[in-house]
């Protein structure tokens, strides 16, 4: 009996062999598309941080520059419309009575310029009606400096939040669905 063991397989290769599962294939297929994915979204971040980020700093930056610049020039002109306003005209000196002096004067030839003084200049200066009309205009021009010179606000959800991020997580969010669904009512062969 002991040479008889044709019905005995001492192998242990009675079952036929395993074929090879058809949803590795597929699943090597899903993960290749996600690690794309993935890779996409890091090259993106990556381009975001070293290429738009620092465009919109400097953007930020120039912004602010030129709103300082021009707060600037709406304080140097309140600061001349309040100089203005505080402006009291002064009486003019009175003449001085003349004194007999003993020195006597001897001419030279030194030649005299005469300076060229309208009429209309000289009361111009003294004029109230001409400077209150003045100091109307500087304080309508700082009025409208003061209204043009806003800032944009810096309010919304996309700025906080990333809204392009958003939605392209939501894509992907989706799409992983889709294909785990696809990949569950496929059968098994």
């Amino acid at each position: 009996m002991l040479g008889q063991s044709d019905d005995l397989d001492l192998s242990g290769d009675s079952t036929p062999p395993l074929k090879e599962e058809s949803n590795n294939r597929t699943f090597i297929i899903a993960a290749g598309i996600l690690a794309g994915v993935v890779f996409i979204s890091i090259a993106c971040m990556a381009a975001y941080a070293l290429i738009i980020l620092p465009r919109q700093k400097a953007a930020t930056a120039a912004q602010q520059a030129t709103i300082e610049a021009q707060n600037a020039q709406v304080a140097q002109a309140m600061t001349q419309t309040a100089d203005a306003a505080a402006w009291t005209p002064t009486a003019l000196p009175s003449p001085l009575p003349t004194a007999t002096s003993t020195f006597t004067p001897t001419l030279s030839p030194t030649p005299v310029v005469a300076l060229a003084t309208s009429a209309a200049t000289a009361t111009a200066t003294l004029d109230p009606v001409a400077l209150a009309a003045t100091q109307t205009a500087i304080a309508n021009k700082t009025a409208t400096a003061a209204v043009t010179a806003t800032a944009l606000a810096q309010t919304g959800f996309a700025d906080e939040v990333g809204l392009p991020g958003l939605v392209i997580i939501a894509i992907v969010l989706v799409v992983v669905i889709l294909l785990a669904r696809r990949l569950r009512a496929r059968p098994a062969s």
